[in-house]
Formats: structure tokens, C-alpha cells, sequence
């Protein structure tokens, strides 16, 4: 069974992940900044949870 990634939408361009999400902080992975490039999206390269930017051109509803 593979599990899909979370995929989170965005507002901001540069933005942290820290593999917390529901759980705490503990639990998850050191703290990352990241930052949204043309593409619309960015992947976290601990936890693979993906970045979208809303109206981006990775965002499914900017089509």
C-alpha cells in the first residue's frame, strides 16, 4: 500500500515544515524553510509533503 503525500495549499511563497502537522512537534522532523518557485509547488525533502500555491500554477482550481 503506498501512502500519498499531504498536499498543502498556500498562500505565501516561503513557508516552514516541521513533519509535525496533528502530532506534535517532536514527532516529526527538523524544521525546513522552504520556497515556492515558477512551478507553483514545492516538496518537502523529509516528510514529502507537498506546498502548493493558491491561484499558482500548480493550484488544480487556478485552471
Amino acid at each position: 500500500m503506498s501512502m500519498i503525500p499531504e498536499t498543502i495549499k498556500t498562500r505565501e511563497r516561503r513557508i516552514a515544515c516541521d513533519g509535525s502537522g496533528d502530532v506534535p512537534a517532536a514527532l516529526g522532523h527538523p524544521k525546513v524553510y522552504l520556497e515556492i518557485d515558477e512551478k507553483g509547488y514545492v516538496e518537502c525533502g523529509y516528510c514529502d509533503r507537498r506546498f502548493v500555491l493558491i491561484g499558482g500554477p500548480a493550484d488544480n482550481k487556478a485552471r
